[in-house]
């Protein structure tokens, strides 16, 4: 049986990670904050475990890394981020919600990375993948504006670029996902893609990622972004 850890997985897309994965008979850890008030997660079905982890506690990750040491995870999937606020003209910047921001999408998953990179390689499938998104693709960036959440996207997909070449001799995969704008608390109820379907396109291309493969970055349609 694979085995699969998700952060973020009491709601949202980590929800429907969690749901879909167990669904398919994968043994799921689903990490969250409160696990006590993850109650949509408690009633999910499957083989589902449900751990505590505050992303951007340090001493939160090392106990749970501590606690799943002699556990091979096939698969991390570093889901947990926040978007901030939203629609700031640059005069107007709120840096101190932009460094949390930063905190908790770009360095939180670096961390969560590393705490559990050893889980990983004692694995079979060996895959590491981020939520990422379009907006931080430096290329794709032809509309300006909300700077906040693009750079801490931007900055996310280099320090995974940059750490899949560190440790390519590893055999470890890092993919980079954008799950199209879905209709999430984040990204709020008229956007156009259901989580649940956001959801199953992001596994399919997980599926696909081939041994030795990555430092890739994909949509939850197959297509490859450009960085």
């Amino acid at each position: 049986m694979s085995t699969i850890l998700i952060t973020g997985a009491n709601r949202g897309l980590g929800l429907e990670f969690a749901k879909q994965y167990a669904a398919d008979g994968w043994r799921v850890i689903a990490a969250c904050r409160d696990p006590a008030k993850a109650s949509d997660l408690s009633a999910a079905a499957g083989d589902i475990q449900i751990e505590t982890l505050d992303v951007d506690d340090q001493a939160s990750v090392d106990r749970l890394a501590e606690k799943l040491k002699d556990d091979a995870i096939d698969l991390l999937i570093n889901n947990a981020g926040i978007y901030g606020p939203r629609h700031l003209p640059a005069e107007d910047m709120d840096y101190e919600a932009w460094g949390q921001v930063l905190r908790t999408n770009t360095m939180s998953p670096f961390r969560v990375t590393m705490a559990f990179l050893p889980h990983v390689k004692k694995s079979d499938k060996k895959v590491i993948a981020t939520l990422s998104s379009k907006l931080g693709s430096l290329k794709g960036n032809r509309g300006g504006g909300e700077y906040i959440y693009r750079s801490s996207k931007a900055a996310l997909n280099t320090v995974m670029k940059g750490l899949s070449f560190d440790i390519a001799d590893d055999g470890v995969s890092f993919v980079l996902l954008h799950p199209g704008w879905s209709s999430t608390d984040m990204g709020g109820p008229n956007a156009p893609v259901k989580p649940a379907d956001g959801v199953a396109g992001l596994i399919k291309v997980l599926a696909g990622i081939k041994s030795g493969e990555t430092c890739v970055y994909y949509d939850y349609e197959g297509n490859e972004l450009d960085w």
